[in-house]
């Protein structure tokens, strides 16, 4: 089936634009599972916003460039501790329902990194009433479809003016067993991050890079994808089976209302490493932990706050009780089994500040996208925030593009719908038995790789050694692709390979520890290396496990305002970068 772009425009997301775009059009939403199945479901913690009169803006950018180790991009920090507070609260007046105050005020609680309150919360099921919220409003909204159970496979994009213009996306319905080309001026991906390529992650089963690795086999720039975030607190299950693929998380709120970390000798431990304990930046509480487990030869630490009140916690942390509870654990008197857990990606798409990316007509935003908000290590609740507020940022520009390319592309655009061909490997098929073992298998290598060679601490060897595996695996990845047809696990594992390397190959390039990204070699924070990695190089461009990056697909030095270039020719297209920059400008004012 296909559907031509005068039907369907498409936009991609699990955020506040569609409400704001299908003003303007018809908008697709594509969900690879039900809709409200994603990171965004499993937030408990909450979202920043400065509403406390004795808080401020200005605290909460020093603690974001604080916490990302000052390889933020100063201008997206502005703008999203600046209009945060009012995305918000449009919130509250789309229906989420947030704790409140006896007075009917948010109830502000204080995660690690943050000098102020200022984490607005729903209990500790923050992120499950954000979702349900937007996608009534948007399931209520005649210009909105849905399409649950579409897989997109890869973005389709042709030459426009000398230039690569995104035109959609070939995906997957995966309940009927058939390929749909989606076609439209304007493509959105909000589509998460990797977790599923970390053998333990907070991430559920859905997210597999798959964004990320469309975007860069479409040859989108990709920024910072070394610096991956391991939550210090997920429940240690023992090995136990986990639900949906993901580790169960113990929100960082727990510790902002007094939970403490204890060896499992009861020695509080975190004096040892910073001044601040259990409220420093998570980087550092999660490489604590692995020290004291390294240490001492432990599978896990322990978190308490039963020394806090049984109603304080039940009032706030109603969910993780429960959880805790069905494992036998009463959080009320006993000390939570923890353990550090993959649990977010700084990395990813890199976009400018509209959420525009390198590519015409695709933008980006959430945590498939770098916008240079969290620099190398994000701050806890800030993620739900630059999801609203780059959403929001997207709309003028993405409509803008869509007028344009509607006047300017509509020959590609109906060459694109009319031209889809999915026979042979493009085609739907099911997978052999013995497809479907090597899958399972190359899969669970693939993870313990990443987990041994590009964890909590790095060092260059075995990443050198991980990442001349992985080009390995991806070559026979890639092989089996062009043989097999499409397929949910193969695709699926060839995304988390392409994330996998590159993390790999970004991790390779820092020289220095910063953030997330701590290696053995190089331990000290290097003044020469404060620029964001950028990498858009092919994948074959490798020697024993070292990338080669040229001065043209690597840059150095961040520019102002760190906006990826769109490149447009010098006739027609000048115009649109013209409407570009003018919307840029009007937003940095």
């Amino acid at each position: 089936m296909n559907l031509s772009w005068q039907e369907l425009p498409v936009v991609r997301f699990i955020n506040y634009s569609p409400l704001q775009v299908a003003e303007f059009g018809r908008v697709a939403i594509v969900t690879k599972a039900q809709a409200d199945e994603g990171c965004t479901t499993y937030a408990q913690g909450g979202v920043c916003a400065v509403l406390d009169p004795l808080d401020s803006v200005e605290k909460h950018v020093q603690d974001t460039m604080v916490a990302g180790a000052h390889l933020n991009n100063p201008a997206a920090v502005d703008a999203v501790c600046r209009e945060g507070p009012k995305a918000v609260l449009e919130l509250v007046e789309l229906g989420a329902q947030f704790t409140t105050n006896p007075d009917g005020s948010l109830h502000l609680t204080n995660e690690g990194g943050h000098s102020d309150r200022r984490v607005v919360h729903a209990a500790d099921v923050t992120g499950r009433e954000i979702e349900r919220a937007l996608i009534h409003s948007a399931k209520n909204n005649p210009n909105i479809t849905f399409f649950e159970h579409h897989f997109a496979q890869d973005l389709v994009y042709d030459q426009i003016n000398g230039a690569s213009h995104c035109l959609g996306a070939d995906v997957l319905d995966q309940q009927a067993g058939t390929m749909t080309r989606f076609v439209a001026p304007v493509t959105l991906l909000a589509t998460g991050g990797g977790g599923q390529v970390y053998p333990n992650t907070t991430n559920p089963s859905v997210t597999t890079g798959d964004g990320m690795a469309m975007a860069y086999r479409a040859k989108a720039s990709m920024a910072n994808m070394e610096f991956v975030q391991f939550h210090p607190t997920a429940f240690f299950s023992g090995g136990a089976p986990v639900s949906r693929g993901r580790t169960f998380l113990i929100s960082e709120a727990l510790r902002g209302e007094g939970g403490v970390l204890y060896n499992q000798s009861m020695e509080r431990f975190m004096p040892q490493y910073d001044a601040r304990l259990e409220l420093a930046p998570r980087d550092v509480v999660a490489r604590s932990i692995q020290d004291q487990m390294m240490k001492r030869g432990e599978s896990h630490v322990l978190l308490d706050v039963s020394h806090e009140s049984a109603s304080k916690i039940m009032k706030h942390f109603p969910n993780i009780a429960a959880q805790c509870q069905q494992s036998g654990i009463d959080i009320t008197q006993q000390p939570i089994p923890v353990v550090p857990a993959q649990h977010y990606m700084c990395g990813g798409v890199q976009t400018g500040l509209l959420g525009d990316t390198n590519i015409p007509g695709l933008f980006a935003c959430g945590e498939v996208a770098c916008t240079g908000l969290h620099g190398a290590n994000r701050l806890a609740s800030n993620s739900l925030l630059e999801g609203l507020v780059f959403a929001n940022r997207a709309v003028e520009a993405s409509v803008c593009h869509a007028e344009y390319a509607l006047k300017q592309a509509g020959s590609a655009l109906h060459h694109a719908a009319v031209s889809a061909d999915f026979t042979g490997s493009q085609a739907p098929a099911a997978l052999s038995t013995a497809s479907s073992e090597w899958i399972a298998a190359t899969r669970n290598e693939l993870t313990s790789l990443m987990w041994s060679n590009a964890g909590i601490v790095r060092n260059t060897s075995d990443m050198q050694k991980g990442l001349t595996r992985l080009s390995s695996l991806c070559m026979e990845v890639k092989s089996l692709v062009k043989s097999s047809g499409v397929n949910t696990a193969l695709t699926e594992l060839h995304n988390l390979a392409t994330v996998g390397e590159l993390i790999m190959a970004s991790a390779l390039q820092r020289k220095e520890s910063r953030g997330l990204h701590y290696c053995v070699d190089f331990p000290f924070v290097a003044q020469d290396q404060c620029h964001p990695t950028v990498i858009k190089s092919s994948v074959k461009r490798r020697n024993l496990g070292k990338i080669k990056v040229s001065p043209h697909t690597m840059r150095m030095q961040p520019r102002p305002g760190f906006v990826a270039p769109v490149p447009v020719s010098k006739d027609k297209s000048s115009r649109k970068a013209r409407e570009l920059s003018r919307l840029r400008s009007v937003r940095e004012e």
